[in-house]
């Protein structure tokens, strides 16, 4: 029977190798959840799923610096490790929270970074050339640490989770990925961390990536198979927003990530768009379904 007591707090890399090592000693099936935490509902959607399916769920929470260009923004990326805790506390099964240092992940001797090939070259890759390298380096680095049987990730970061997948394939890491859902606000809005950077007025700008997409699969359902048309639409759908700034609007496989000509059901349509000074991703998988269903706050 699931729990609610309190998150297991742990800073230190070797008190959470001991405490997992004694635990699956007893068997018991270890699920994680990597974030850098300012969590809202979509990461607790992640968590919910992972006590579900295991004994135990471990939530990582680090604001990883390899992953961020030196004009992002890591140094005013929101750290709430307080209140993140507490909404964790809301959830019901036995959760560890791992909240390391910069210096414990990255000692002033560290050298070593895990590069993915091909499918990091496009999109995010070509817009964050080295945000890939941080972002494998350090899931990698909490995958030993954690030897979870499964580790679960939202659907928002797709190209991420690809890139996740593929280490985990070619390094025979013996990991099961999950991708959950994209959670959203009400009006449609992909729930991001970042989303606390936006005005009020920007704010009501940003329903348009999520516009745009339910744009491209009602014309998918419709009978629309040209990705130059659909893309166009979305593009300017987007850009009916004063404050848009598009940096990608792709239609692509979603195994190459190389771009299609023509639209297919399982085809992934990306958006990376700056509303001011914020920088925005979202996604759709088209399916033949004519309605239009997306996953909103606590979706079961």
């Amino acid at each position: 029977m699931s729990q609610q007591n309190a998150p297991i707090l742990f800073t230190g890399p070797d008190d959470l190798r001991q405490y997992i090592s004694r635990e699956k000693r007893m068997g018991k099936r270890i699920g994680l959840v990597p974030t850098m935490g300012a969590l809202h509902e979509g990461h607790l959607s992640l968590v919910r799923a992972s006590c579900e399916a295991c004994d135990i769920t471990v939530v990582s929470i680090f604001v990883n610096p390899t992953q961020f260009a030196p004009n992002e923004d890591f140094a005013k990326y929101p750290r709430t490790l307080a209140s993140d805790l507490e909404l964790l506390h809301s959830c019901n099964g036995t959760i560890v929270v791992f909240a390391p240092s910069v210096e414990t992940m990255y000692p002033s001797c560290f050298n070593t970074f895990v590069e993915v090939g091909g499918i990091t070259e496009r999109l995010e890759g070509e817009y964050r050339p080295t945000h890939f390298r941080g972002v494998a380096t350090i899931v990698l680095k909490l995958f030993l640490l954690v030897q979870q049987d499964v580790a679960f990730f939202g659907q928002k970061d797709f190209q991420q989770c690809a890139v996740i997948k593929k280490m985990v394939s070619d390094l025979n890491v013996p990991t099961q990925i999950t991708v959950c859902p994209i959670i959203r606000e009400p009006d449609g809005l992909a729930m991001s961390s970042r989303n606390k950077y936006l005005s009020q007025e920007e704010r009501k700008q940003a329903v348009v990536l999520s516009e745009s997409l339910l744009l491209a699969q009602k014309m998918f359902s419709h009978g629309e198979k040209d990705t130059d048309t659909v893309c166009r639409k979305v593009r300017e759908h987007i850009l009916t927003a004063r404050d848009a700034k598009i940096d990608y609007a792709a239609i692509v496989d979603p195994e190459t990530f190389e771009d299609c000509t023509e639209l297919a059901s399982g085809v992934v349509i990306l958006l990376a768009v700056r509303i001011g000074a914020t920088r925005l991703i979202d996604n759709i998988i088209l399916n033949y379904s004519h309605s239009l269903i997306f996953c909103h706050k606590k979706c079961p």
